[in-house]
């Protein structure tokens, strides 16, 4: 067993060990087994560890015929926002937000519940009820927030999405769900430059024609000032009333509209921040996130430990690669949230924060959003703090939240996961669908259901869409798309995406949204592409069959690149663009995507007995 990086010094005020001693448990591995063996008393003793105010009620957990019928406190009713809102007091700061050009602002939790309580009447003036859709198209700012919170007030449902999505990429997420308001984004700036979107939400209205009203960041203030004074006004609601819908990365298709518990998501999230990394009321929490991606929602959930939240909107790494630890030292942050992908650049930077930097308010760093690389373990102790829990994340849009993550009472060790999260019966999967050996690789897996796994997918009465993207793999057990193993340590290492998802410099993206581009333009016949795994990070590489009698050109790579960045975002241009002879494909003619990914990855190919030309994966290997 390898030298851990961290040890915990006294865990004994964790609510980890307060809940092993109340149980009469040893250890954490105890612990988790006895919460994915109850989960009905283990998601009961969350409630009440994260104070969560509603009436509970006796059912807490309902097995069904499979894992997608399974119900968590079925009979009970409660508010997620009166919940996000009942912690700080009036004088306190909830929210801080940030701009990259520097502006600063603080909203208390006073000025944030009266808020709250003047955006859920502007809503219900505008006609919004409950289960109507809701939708924002914006930077990370705080009125994002509070227009949540508005809506989930109400009963409405939730569904957000960063600016640098283009249009058809916004109708092909808002559009599957008919949306009555938009907030919309005026501008943003990111990496030094200004973008004005005015002329993009009159395009973003043309496509939402379900839409009653837009109302902009910059109008946000004036569109509730007639409203401000009037109480907060929460409708009681049952546990699986739908609170947010969050997008899969669009891979074979328009993206799969996820539909999410609201206190479910909530619930699992306070649990994380509870159990998992020991969050409190008063410290300040950020995560480097977007608007689009589900740490957004996460993050937001924050309020209901009575945290306060750092918002960030702009480039990470500027004006100056230190940004970021400019920011902790200010704010003085307890908890610092980071993409493994910025990790490793501001180790490629040569940054040294530890020298630099006051982080000594630092308690917890958290990574996710690709696999953090066993280097970077060394390099966030030798150059970022020395004396941190460092808690590599896994999890996704798919669960809004996490399977593996931080443990406050284990040794830290190089490259793992420390392990599963409470209630979270995560393991891996060998091609027989048993419980691979120590050190095995396999399929990441949850074989107890769990009350954050979506309710359903938007428009999927019969739930086809929803067994297919998590059921196939291994009948009843959730199949997540990661390759992983277990550890002699009890922890976990991730081995990246078993699936054809996309992963874009941390970010989820699917292969349909850039198929759907670039084989507009005449030259291109077919394209193809893959996540390949590079400099201890991933690469997306493009690869394109030109049709006969054209030819590919440094222009036409140019064209290419700028119509993804601004016909769907700068997330969805491709590290590398390529030629290929062909493309191998199904014997119903689909391209495989997966071959090639295995092949490129040096992985033994999946279901070649389905390939109709097996032969054209021969010139991919080159690329392994």
């Amino acid at each position: 067993m390898s030298t851990p990086l961290w040890q915990p010094r006294d865990t004994s005020g964790t609510a980890v060990a307060r809940l092993q001693a109340q149980l009469g448990l040893s250890s954490y591995p105890d612990l988790h087994t006895w919460s994915i063996e109850n989960p009905g008393l283990f998601w009961s003793k969350a409630w009440d560890d994260c104070q969560i105010i509603g009436s509970k009620g006796s059912q807490f957990y309902t097995p069904g015929k499979d894992f997608i019928s399974a119900h968590f406190f079925s009979d009970a009713t409660l508010n997620v926002a009166e919940n996000l809102l009942s912690k700080g007091r009036d004088g306190e700061v909830a929210i801080i937000s940030l701009l990259e050009d520097g502006t600063r602002t603080e909203t208390t939790w006073g000025q944030l519940r009266a808020q709250v309580g003047a955006t859920t009447a502007a809503m219900k003036a505008a006609g919004v009820v409950k289960g109507d859709r809701v939708v924002a198209w914006v930077p990370n700012v705080t009125e994002t927030i509070i227009y949540a919170l508005g809506a989930l007030s109400i009963g409405a449902i939730v569904s957000t999405a960063s600016p640098d999505f283009a249009p058809g990429a916004v109708q092909d997420r808002f559009g599957q769900i008919e949306p009555k308001l938009l907030l919309a984004a005026d501008s943003y700036q990111y990496n030094g430059k200004f973008f004005d979107c005015a002329p993009k939400i009159t395009e973003i209205e043309k496509l939402l024609p379900t839409l009653t009203k837009t109302i902009r960041i910059s109008e946000f203030a004036s569109w509730i000032t007639p409203f401000m004074g009037a109480p907060l006004d929460f409708t009681p609601l049952p546990f699986d009333h739908p609170g947010f819908v969050l997008f899969s990365s669009g891979t074979t298709g328009k993206p799969k509209c996820i539909i999410h518990s609201g206190a479910g998501v909530m619930l699992k999230a306070l649990a994380e921040q509870l159990y998992q990394f020991e969050l409190h009321a008063t410290e300040k929490i950020f995560f480097f996130t977007t608007c689009g991606w589900m740490m957004w929602n996460w993050l937001t959930m924050a309020l209901g430990r009575g945290a306060t939240i750092i918002l960030f909107d702009g480039a990470p790494m500027f004006p100056t690669p230190s940004r970021v630890f400019d920011i902790a030292q200010q704010e003085k942050i307890d908890f610092l949230g980071l993409s493994a992908k910025f990790i490793d650049s501001s180790h490629k930077e040569g940054l040294t924060p530890a020298q630099t930097h006051d982080l000594s308010t630092i308690k917890v760093i958290a990574s996710t959003g690709s696999v953090l690389s066993p280097e970077s373990f060394d390099y966030v102790y030798q150059s970022i703090k020395s004396d941190v829990h460092l808690a590599s994340m896994s999890g996704g849009t798919d669960i809004c939240g996490c399977f593996l993550a931080g443990v406050p009472t284990q040794p830290v060790y190089r490259g793992e996961l420390q392990g599963p999260c409470l209630g979270m019966a995560t393991d891996v999967f060998d091609g027989s669908g048993k419980s691979a050996a120590i050190g095995e690789k396999g399929e990441l897996v949850c074989t107890v259901p769990f009350p954050s796994k979506p309710l359903g997918f938007w428009g999927d009465a019969d739930n086809k869409k929803y067994l297919a993207a998590y059921f196939e793999g291994f009948p009843g057990v959730w199949t997540h798309g990661d390759f992983a193993s277990k550890s002699e340590t009890g922890g976990f290492t991730l081995f990246g995406r078993s699936d054809a998802t996309l992963n874009s410099k941390g970010v989820r993206i699917g292969t349909a949204e850039i198929y759907r581009v670039v084989e507009t333009f005449p030259e291109i016949l077919e394209a193809l592409a893959v996540s390949q795994d590079w400099e201890d990070d991933t690469r997306v590489v493009l690869f394109v069959v030109v049709k006969p009698g054209m030819s590919f050109t440094d222009d036409t790579e140019k064209a290419i690149k700028a119509a993804l960045r601004t016909q769907a975002s700068p997330r969805h241009v491709p590290d590398l663009i390529v030629v290929a002879p062909a493309l191998p494909r199904t014997k119903s003619n689909k391209l495989v995507e997966l071959a090639v990914a295995d092949v490129i990855n040096g992985r033994e190919v999946r279901n070649v007995d389905a390939l109709a030309n097996p032969e054209a994966l021969e010139w991919f290997k080159a690329f392994s």
